[in-house]
Formats: structure tokens, sequence, C-alpha cells
């Protein structure tokens, strides 16, 4: 039971990201920093633009510290087994950490699982841009979320 309560919460949150910044360090209504890089889905690699994403509809931006580790695997699985329910919005979701695109083509299959895409910021320029670096680890992304309309 706690289990599914504390699935139902996250969720919940997660699907107020496509709405407003959950967690985030931007403040509410600054124009999104947009970038270009690599990303994988279903692993295969492909440039990621988030303007031309944005010109499809709303994008869930979400940083995570690095893959396969216990808490980003967990929160990997949540955007997937939630992702129809981004998608009935009009959405999509785009995971970014500076892990190599060789590892995250493994982790977008296994842990996204190939439903949305995963990218590379190895010199964390787009954490640094979103002010999105952990502070007690700054090689590591803050897990932080935002929406964009």
């Amino acid at each position: 039971m706690k289990k599914i309560i504390a699935h139902v919460l996250w969720t919940t949150l997660v699907l107020l990201a496509v709405a407003m910044p959950a967690y985030s360090a931007l403040n509410i209504g600054v124009t999104a920093p947009t970038f270009v890089t690599q990303a994988s889905m279903g692993g295969k690699v492909f440039t990621y633009s988030l303007a031309d994403a944005l010109k499809k509809g709303p994008v869930v931006l979400y940083f995570y510290p690095a893959a396969f580790t216990p808490g980003c695997t967990i929160e990997a699985h949540d955007f997937a087994d939630a992702i129809e329910k981004y998608q009935a919005l009009g959405a999509t979701v785009i995971g970014v950490s500076r892990d190599d695109i060789e590892k995250l083509n493994r982790f977008s299959v296994s842990e996204c699982r190939s439903k949305f895409p995963v990218a590379a910021d190895p010199d964390q320029s787009i954490m640094k841009s979103y002010d999105a670096i952990l502070a007690v680890k700054p090689e590591y992304a803050n897990r932080t979320s935002y929406g964009h309309l």
C-alpha cells in the first residue's frame, strides 16, 4: 500500500511538471534556455533540439544525477509508466544527465523502457543554463524538473 501511495503521489507531482516547474531553480515565467544535444531513445542516437520539441507541444525536462543509480532508475520507471498521461496532454518528456551517449543508449532501453529520450550533457552546459547542478556534488545534476509550455 505504501508503494502504491508513493507512486500515485510521485505521478501526480510529475504530471504537475507539465503546467509548472517542480522543485526548480529558475523562476516561473523565465524564458527556457534552448539547447541541442545528442539523445537516445530505444537505444538509438539522434539530435535533440528543445526548440524543435516545443514547436510540437509542451515539454517536461527533467535532470537526474546519473543513469543506473537507484533513485534515477525509479524516476525513469515512473516517467515511463506515466508517459501515456503526458502524451494525452500533448506533452513530451526528456531526461538530461552528464552521462555519455553510450551509457544512455542502454539506460533508454532498460530503465526508460524505450518510451522517452534521455540526453547527454557531458560538459554540463545544459545543467548550468538551468541552474540544475547538485550543490553537494557539482559533477552531477540536481534532481530538478521543468515544464515548458
